[in-house]
């Protein structure tokens, strides 16, 4: 039988005075002076609260605020009194924000593109995020020039804008070799990008004498560049394709190992007759417990 689902808080949004929530935690005096501060602050001055704050009923008529400490430190300083919230069915110390990933710079294109389309201007959106008119055009035309492809491989990772403008310098496949090399190594940085660029054989750029003069590499040193870049990728791609099975070896020869020193017998006779093996043993179990509680961690 299928146990049923619960809703863990009320499907209506709910306008609750601002002096009957209570906050669940202290923000640091510096707050006010952060970036992220200032994008709330402006975001709620210009479209008003977005996302409602997150509550559980206490007695006595009060509200124990679970999620929105920053949001309601903003609505404070600009005089507002009152603030739509949610009521949630659990009042622990549950942070709503922590199971939300950051939004990706493609998402984010995608929602400034949608809000354009629905008759939001440029300046409303700069202002509502406190960011330079100028921003908010880039970030419009982010995936001009960019692959299909491209933008579906990378539409949920961290990649700067940086990253797209030396992607742009590319022809299609191009972008999308680099991209899945990129998605490999899982680095998206811009120093990642412009080495890839520099490496990129002049048949695959869009305007091949640009890229030359931007380096100031002569045809010989970008010959060899991109050959040691071609080698290092090939050589990455094989030690991708075997750590699985590496691994696997490794954690069952671990096991072993670990049974083994836990006869205290062979324990001692290696510790007595060949110190250096059970030394080279231990380090070998040990990495790889140290390996798998660093795995466990990152999937908590």
């Amino acid at each position: 039988m299928t146990t049923p689902i619960k809703i863990a808080f009320d499907q209506d949004v709910i306008t609750l005075s601002i002096e009957k929530l209570l906050p669940t935690k202290t923000l640091p005096k510096t707050l006010q002076q952060s970036v992220k501060y200032s994008r709330i602050a402006a975001s709620i001055a210009e479209v008003g609260i977005i996302e409602p704050l997150s509550v559980a009923r206490q007695k006595g008529g009060a509200y124990l605020l679970l999620d929105g400490h920053v949001r309601l430190a903003a609505l404070r300083e600009q005089a507002i009194s009152e603030a739509p919230c949610i009521i949630a069915h659990d009042d622990g110390s549950f942070t709503y924000n922590k199971r939300v990933n950051r939004l990706a710079v493609i998402q984010e294109h995608y929602m400034i593109v949608r809000a354009l389309d629905r008759g939001v201007s440029e300046e409303k959106l700069a202002r509502a995020l406190n960011v330079d008119i100028k921003v908010i055009r880039n970030r419009r035309h982010l995936l001009r020039g960019i692959s299909d492809d491209v933008a579906e491989l990378l539409k949920d990772k961290q990649v700067g804008h940086v990253a797209f403008q030396k992607l742009r310098k590319m022809k299609p496949l191009r972008q999308l070799e680099v991209a899945e090399l990129m998605v490999s190594a899982n680095n998206f940085t811009s120093s990642y990008a412009k080495a890839l660029l520099a490496t990129t054989k002049p048949e695959d750029l869009l305007n091949p004498d640009e890229q030359r003069k931007a380096t100031g590499l002569s045809p010989e040193q970008m010959e060899r560049l991109e050959r040691e870049m071609s080698e290092l990728s090939t050589d990455y791609k094989e030690l991708e394709m075997s750590y699985g099975d590496d691994m696997l070896v490794l954690v069952v020869a671990s096991g072993f190992l670990e049974r083994l020193l836990g006869k205290h017998e062979i324990e001692r006779f290696l510790e007595t007759r060949h110190p250096e093996i059970l030394e080279n043993f231990r380090s070998v179990v040990q990495a790889t417990s140290l390996d798998q509680s660093s795995t466990t961690g990152r999937a908590a």
